[in-house]
Parts: structure tokens; sequence; C-alpha cells
């Protein structure tokens, strides 16, 4: 079901309102009672998001409104955004007057001391974003909601330690490795903690079930005890829960803690025991210090074993010093083998050779999550029609219909155990296709060019605060890393993760292609991916509100749709955010995207025939991050320098110098890249201006000899990579007179 990420996006907007600079407050001077009217309104609204999101799924009217207030809500960021645009021109025109007419110099000057008309558009929209919210107050106030606390809780499932291992497929070789860890004696006094790792639906409970089950280990620990841990790890409940397994039909609910503590060593002392502890998510190592000292405390602590459950790796390594048990998917024939179980009845696939066929490609869709083979073998249970089978087989698994315990509710429950901001976040990644490839650097530069990352906290930086959220994804086994290189990693999601994606995110996101009939008008990113594409889509042509553009595959397609397809972009999506035109046939770019006045993040990477920028490119000036690379630029115009809200910039350029970097350009510039300026032979003067430069890339510039003293100014460098660039001296220049000036 499509979310709203209605209390990520209030939080955002909230913290905007509060966080708008003097020097933006004074452009708003005649609608200050406004923008507090709509932030108070928006602290109300927030308060009790959290309530309206957990009650929304049984309340049709209720979602309606949520789905109102979310497009007031980004109506509302844009205006915000508007404040911090217009405070970037008036810098700019400080920073670079125009000295060619005395009649231009009086009007930059009347703008930037007295910027009237500017007021009075933000006055009249503020007005209308509060008057569209005390429409819709009435309605809300209806659903008599009520604070919250962003608290995840996982829905409490329930599960138990039988199995029949005649339903199970393709895990005796999980199954010995597990007993053959159990069996080997503890090292170091110990419990070992095995944890079994793994995405929903793989099978890990049903593997602990198995291992549980066998008789070898009912022999090994003669006592066994499973316990469903699932919701909240709360010390009280799973000691009444051990006791009672334990000891069946024992009473302690009334129990005080001290007392189930006690009544626990009790049962277990002297006892070889093994525990599993199935459904895991606390994070908290405080809750299971709690645990793990008292089952410490009894006597045949050190012979016995635990199993442990979880999506989480980060819960693996709170619980064991042990490397956890990392479970794959089922090959291929184990799950045709499966398929064919739960879609007929015994023996009855012989009789329809045509169906089997279809069912290798639906399998090979579940990508060997055992549960998404079961979820649509029993779909297609007893239908022998060719045309039900052809439709499974040719439709997204978000889009079909799901039970309680089929795959996408199973998955569901790791995006619902997510913090709000890693929700959203997670959702960006359905604007790429499957089997993509992801890069971390591009996909935190989206990030935050969305206005999706946190605040950093003292000594961070945004791309900080985007690797943070990364890791979070890995450590949920939400993404599964690929390859780790020197700056970024990279990393791919699982089909099925990505399904769950889709389906969270379909009025946010949206990938077009020539048969897409439909967009719902208030998504805001879009993916455009068809190379047969012969004309502009026409559902785009009445869509205003779109953030992010990426346009892929230009390779069999018409230049002039390309040409089309950036123009109208530029024309209708005004507060677009991110355009990635990586590796298309452009020649230019229209000088009409200096328009773009919210655009943070553009991507011409691959653009070979570019020559040069347009003469707007000036006014691109929220600009975060440019990449340059293998373009046919000849040369850097000064345009790009006065970008001063520049973090992140790649250069390919084919001449011998770079223009000198002036004194308070680029002053947020973290990373620059240099890439294949084969005719390259120094740094550019002014490298000392660049104070807040983290990262320093030198890649494959032939031509470069030598690095200027000037780096020695740059305190914060933490990487300088020089890779490919042969005739480089890595000695620093000799010193001479005027870099004296550098040390002052």
């Amino acid at each position: 079901m499509a979310e709203t990420f209605l209390f990520d996006i209030a939080e955002k907007v909230v913290q905007k309102i509060v966080g708008l600079t003097v020097d933006e407050v004074r452009l708003a001077f005649n609608v200050k009672a406004d923008l507090k009217k709509l932030k108070d309104t928006m602290i109300s609204i927030k308060a009790v998001l959290l309530d309206a999101e957990r009650q929304q799924h049984q309340n049709k009217k209720l979602r309606l409104c949520m789905w109102k207030l979310r497009d007031i809500f980004y109506d509302a960021e844009d205006v915000i955004d508007d404040f911090k645009c217009e405070a970037l021109r008036k810098q700019d025109a400080i920073n670079h007057p125009n000295t060619n007419s005395s009649k231009v110099r009086f009007l930059a000057s009347c703008c930037t001391c007295l910027p009237l008309s500017f007021s009075l558009r933000m006055g009249h929209k503020i007005k209308d974003i509060n008057r569209r919210l005390d429409e819709l107050a009435t309605e809300w106030n209806s659903f008599d909601l009520g604070p919250s606390s962003d608290d995840r809780h996982v829905l409490r499932r329930e599960t138990s330690s039988f199995v029949d291992s005649s339903d199970v497929i393709g895990r005796d070789e999980d199954k010995e490795n597990i007993i053959s860890m159990l069996m080997k004696p503890s090292e170091d006094g110990n419990i070992p903690v095995i944890p079994i790792v793994g995405i929903g639906g793989l099978g890990k409970t049903t593997l602990a079930q198995l291992v549980y089950n066998d008789d070898r280990i009912t022999r090994l620990f003669p006592l066994k005890i499973w316990i469903c841990v699932s919701e909240e790890f709360d010390l009280s409940r799973l000691l009444k829960l051990i006791i009672q397994s334990v000891n069946k039909g024992e009473r302690c609910d009334d129990s005080t803690l001290d007392a189930l503590q006690a009544r626990l060593r009790s049962l277990l002392n002297d006892k070889k025991f093994l525990l599993v502890l199935d459904d895991v998510w606390n994070e908290n190592q405080a809750k299971w210090v709690e645990l793990r000292n008292l089952l410490r405390s009894t006597d045949g602590f050190s012979r016995s074993k635990i199993i442990v459950t979880t999506r989480h790796s980060n819960v693996a390594l709170i619980m064991s010093p042990i490397r956890p048990y990392i479970l794959e998917g089922l090959p291929l024939e184990d799950c045709l083998t499966l398929f064919t179980k739960w879609a007929f009845n015994d023996g009855a696939e012989k009789h329809y050779p045509n169906l089997i066929r279809i069912g290798e490609e639906i399998v090979k869709k579940c990508k060997g999550v055992p549960l998404a083979v079961r979820t649509l073998g029993s779909l297609l249970f007893q239908k022998t029609d060719e045309s039900d089978w052809i439709y499974i087989r040719d439709s997204e698994i978000w889009r079909l219909e799901q039970h309680e315990n089929d795959i996408l509710p199973a998955l569901k429950l790791s995006y619902n155990y997510l913090p709000s901001h890693l929700q959203r976040c997670f959702a960006f990644l359905s604007l790429y296709k499957k089997d993509k490839i992801y890069s971390s650097d591009d996909v935190i530069r989206l990030w935050m060019a969305n206005g999706l990352l946190e605040h950093p906290k003292q000594n961070q930086e945004w791309e900080d605060v985007g690797k943070r959220y990364l890791n979070d994804l890995l450590s949920r086994c939400l993404i599964q890393k690929e390859n780790e290189f020197r700056l970024k990693f990279t990393f791919k999601m699982h089909d099925l993760v990505h399904d769950l994606a889709l389906d969270v995110s379909q009025k946010e996101c949206k990938i077009v292609n020539s048969e897409t009939k439909r967009v719902d008008e208030n998504v805001r990113h879009l993916l455009l991916c068809d190379e047969k594409l012969v004309e502009v889509p026409r559902v785009l042509e009445e869509m205003k509100n779109v953030r992010t553009v990426i346009i892929q595959y230009a390779s069999k397609r018409s230049k002039i749709v390309d040409k089309s397809l950036i123009n109208l972009c530029v024309s209708n999506f005004k507060y677009l955010r991110a355009l990635e035109l990586r590796g298309l046939p452009l020649t230019a770019l229209p000088n009409s995207i200096g328009t773009l006045k919210h655009l943070r993040d553009l991507d011409l990477g691959g653009c070979t025939s570019i020559r040069e920028l347009p003469r707007s490119f000036n006014k691109l000036r929220s600009l975060q991050s440019l990449n340059l690379r293998d373009t046919g630029l000849k040369q850097l115009p000064d345009s790009v320098q006065r970008l001063i809200e520049l973090r992140y910039l790649v250069i390919t350029i084919k001449a011998t110098h770079l223009k000198e970097i002036q004194a308070g350009c680029w002053t947020s510039l973290q990373s620059l890249v240099l890439c294949e300026c084969s005719e390259l032979e120094c740094l550019p003067e002014g490298m000392q201006y660049l104070k807040s430069l983290r990262t320093l890339v030198l890649h494959c510039c032939d031509s470069l000899v030598s690095l200027p003293r000037s780096l020695k100014c740059l305190t914060k460098l933490e990487y300088l990579v020089i890779v490919g660039c042969a005739q480089i001296n890595l000695k620093m220049e000799a010193e001479e007179e005027e870099d004296k000036d550098l040390r002052e």
C-alpha cells in the first residue's frame, strides 16, 4: 500500500521554518505572522501524525485527508525553499555586481535591499497554504487523534517449534552447518549464541525449527526451549515465557521480576539447554545483557547454547561475537520443487507440462526466497487455465493479492520497523530498475537534493548522515553490499525488497516508459528508461510537482525526443531538485535551465557532445552536486565558480589550465574530482580558498606534473587520491616568494 511519509515531511518542513536565517527572515518582512501561523499549525498536526499513520489503514477518510495534507506540506516546503533561493540570489548579486551600467547597478541594489515583489508573492503563497490547512481543519479534528511516540514496534507474530520436515525443501546443508556449530564445545566458557540472519521470508524460523527437532539435538540438549520474541524485548515477559516453556502450565503472571529471576535459576540450574530466540528485533544492548547475565548465573550455562533468528545484523552483533550465519536463497531447482508442491496436488503437475514451463519463469521472479515461492504457488493452486499462470508471470509481485502470512506482508514488517526518515529514503530506492547496482555516493546526493536527510550533528557533514542511513539499511538486510571502493561502495537490492519499495512509494516515485498510460499528478520523482521512446510521454505534460527526473538508456532513442524531454522538465517542473542526464547524446543544455532555481543535483556525466554550458548556468545557485565527467567541455566557465552551495564537483575538460579559483568561491565544496583531464598540466591557482574540501581525486590526468603548495592550506582535507597520473611528481612545487601569502 502506498505510504504518505507525512510525519517525516512535516518534520522537515517545520525544521526549515525554524531554521530560516536572519537574512531569509528579512525577506519575509510582511509575512512573519503568516509564517508563524503555518509553523504552529504544522507542529500541531505533526504531534498526532504517528497516531494517524497507525489508524489510516482502517479509516479511508483519514487516509484521503492525509494525502491532501501531504500535498499541502510539499507546497509549503517549496515556498520555504523559495526564501533560501532568494537569499542566494541576493548574495550572488552582492558578490558579483554588474558593472556594465549604472542603471543595472541601481536595479540590483534595489532588489537586494528591498525585495518587495518577492515578499508580496511569498505572502500570497503562505496565506493560500494556511487557507488550505484551515479548510481541512474541521475534518482533521474529527478523527480525534492523539500524540504518539516514534517508537517502532513489530506486530506480534507467533511461531512454534513444530515443523513438518517433509514440507521443507533445500535446507539440509544449512541444517547440518548449524548442528555442527551447536555440537562444538564452548571454548571460553561463555554460552555460544548462534545468530541466523536474512531478509523476511528466507526461512530463518524454518531452519531453526529443523535444527530444534533433529534427534541429535534432542539427545545433546535434555532441555529445549523455544521462545518467539517478535515484539518488545522485555525481560519480565521473556522470563515468564521461558519459565512456562520449561515448566508447562506454571502461572507466573503476577510475579515480580526478582521472583521470576529466582524461579528461572531454580529451573535451569545444572541443566544443559538449547534456547531458541526466534524473530528478535531488539537493538538495545542493555536489554540483552540483562537476560544474558541472568542465564550466565545458572550452573549449566557453559554447556548450553542459544540460537537467534533476526533480520538485523546489528542484533546479531549485539548478541554474539560469533560471525552470524547468513542464510542465502534456495537454488532454482529447489524453488521449482517447492513451487510445484504448493501449486498442484501430489503428482498432478505431470499432466500440465505447459504450466510447468510458465512456472519456471514465475519461480525465477522469487530469487530464491521460499515464502515468495509459496505465495505464488498458493495463488495458482488448482488453477489450470494457462491465462491465470501468464497473469502471475507478467505481474509485479507487489501488485498481486497478498494474505497476512504471504511474502509482501512479511517483508513489510522490516519496513514498518524503520524510523520515519529511513522509510522515506528506502522508498526512494524504488526509483531504479530491478537488478540495478547502486552507488552509495549517487544515492546520498539524491537524498540530499530532495532534503531527505536529518540535519548533521556537530562535526558532521550531510554526506556523513547519508552514509549512516545506508549502513542502517545494510544492517537491516534491506540492501546488500556488492563492492567496497576507496571512497564509496556499491550495493544491490533483492528483487522482492525492490517490490516492497515499489509498493510503499506508489504515489512518490514512478518508472515511466512508452507503455505508461497514467501517472498520479502528485508523483514527485520520475525515472524515464525506455530507449525506444518515440515521443515525450503525454502523461508528463500535465505534471507540475516533479522534484527528481532521471533519464536513462538513450542509445536507440531520437536526439529530438531527449531534447524535448529536457525542455519539458525545464518548462514544467519549476521545483525540480535533481536532474540526471547521464550518457545522453546532448550537444547543449537549454539556456532556460537557469530558471530551475531549486535544482541541487545535476548529472551530465558521459554527455560527451556538450562543449559548453549555457550563459544562465550561474543562476543555478542552489546546486550542490555537479557531475561533468566525460563531457566535451573545453574550459570550465566562470559561472560555475559562482555556485557557492556546490559540495561535489566532477570535471573533465580539454584544457591545459583551469581558471584561477577566486576568494569566496566554492566555500562549501567537499569533494573535487578531476577525471581524464588528459591535457591538464597543473591544478588551478587559488586552491587554498577551498577551506571545506575533504576529498580531492586526480584520475587519469596524464599531463599533470606537480601538486601546488597551496594544498597545505586545506586543513580539512582527509583524502587525496591520485590514480593513473603517470607524469606527476608527488613532491610539492618549490616555494616561491608569493607563497608566503598563503601562510598569512
